[in-house]
């Protein structure tokens, strides 16, 4: 089986971190409890004030299509939204090592 990762990369505006970073945790914690992802983990970039990164690896294509449609991440998107300097990005992998 292959996991579907996702690396998110976020930029919040600055003053804005503390509460970027609570309602993140919220939405990670409740994350990891979906049976479908392997990891779910926030970054900070140390040298760039309001850098972020979300490393999300899922067991299936599908459950990361679920993982959208949870009430959690729904809460999450919608109260991080105006934190946001610019829209987030991401970018789609497939595991090589570890394999899951």
């Amino acid at each position: 089986m292959s996991a579907h990762t996702v690396m998110v990369m976020v930029q919040v505006k600055l003053g804005m971190e503390p509460a970027f970073e609570q309602a993140t945790l919220e939405n990670t914690d409740a994350s990891r409890k979906e049976a479908g992802i392997e990891c779910f983990d926030l970054f900070r970039q140390m040298d760039a004030p309001g850098s972020y990164v979300l490393v999300e690896a899922y067991r299936t294509t599908e459950a990361a299509a679920a993982h959208k449609e949870t009430t959690h991440y729904q809460k999450w998107r919608d109260t991080v939204a105006p934190m946001m300097a610019q829209p987030r990005s991401s970018k789609k992998y497939t595991a090589i090592s570890p394999q899951i």
